[in-house]
């Protein structure tokens, strides 16, 4: 059975995301050297908090990592901010790079909602509205259509080429994204019942 590598950058909350993947019955183990995200066979990374902590990654060299072993086809798996970092950047943190693997720059929710957004939305699947242009997601694989998950965050990343579900609050907005062996969502899987844990033994399943 393969290890699913989580990224720690100390800030995310890696202990329910382990203690998730432990409940399906998936190896983990939490590292933050570089030379083992470069090796590992699928990455995940739960980010929480500021924009700017992408930094983080650059600095002690996980971020070449991360995008070495996306290049050499590995799957990986941004939760959350982890997911944001997938784009070109985000009003948030302007002059800090990121992964720019999507389109279109993360920003706030508009002043007409209230933010952060906390709590549990449902999910609309591009892949269902389009099924004749669009390949089945293998993220949202045996999900139900009108699943709930469970949000926290105060940026929205745009509705652009390699979104598969989207979520309205003030808008609608990315909630996941696959293309390749690169998968993200917005929401916390590792929070959102069984709906989320079908994702996540989605991606630990996943041949790409």
């Amino acid at each position: 059975m393969q290890t699913i590598t989580i990224v720690d950058y100390r800030a995310g909350n890696l202990a329910s995301v382990q203690k998730a993947l432990r409940h399906l019955g998936f190896q983990s183990k939490v590292t933050e050297s570089p030379d083992e995200i470069e090796c590992a066979d699928r990455i995940l990374l739960p980010g929480v908090g500021h924009f700017a902590t992408m930094q983080r990654l650059a600095d002690s060299g996980m971020k070449d990592a991360i995008q070495q072993a996306i290049a050499r086809g590995v799957p990986f798996f941004g939760i959350c901010l982890g997911m944001q970092w997938l784009f070109e950047g985000s009003t948030e943190a302007p002059q800090v790079p990121s992964l720019g693997l999507f389109h279109g720059l993360c920003e706030r929710f508009p002043t007409t909602v209230k933010s952060p957004h906390v709590g549990w939305n449902d999910l609309d699947f591009i892949s269902e509205q389009n099924a004749s242009t669009r390949s089945p997601s293998r993220l949202l694989s045996e999900v139900s259509p009108d699943a709930f998950v469970y949000y926290t965050h105060s940026y929205r990343a745009p509705v652009t080429a390699g979104v598969i579900a989207t979520t309205n609050y003030g808008g609608p907005f990315a909630a996941a994204v696959e293309r390749d062996n690169i998968f993200g969502v917005q929401f916390h899987p590792e929070k959102s019942g069984a709906a989320g844990l079908q994702i996540l033994k989605n991606f630990c399943e996943v041949s790409c």
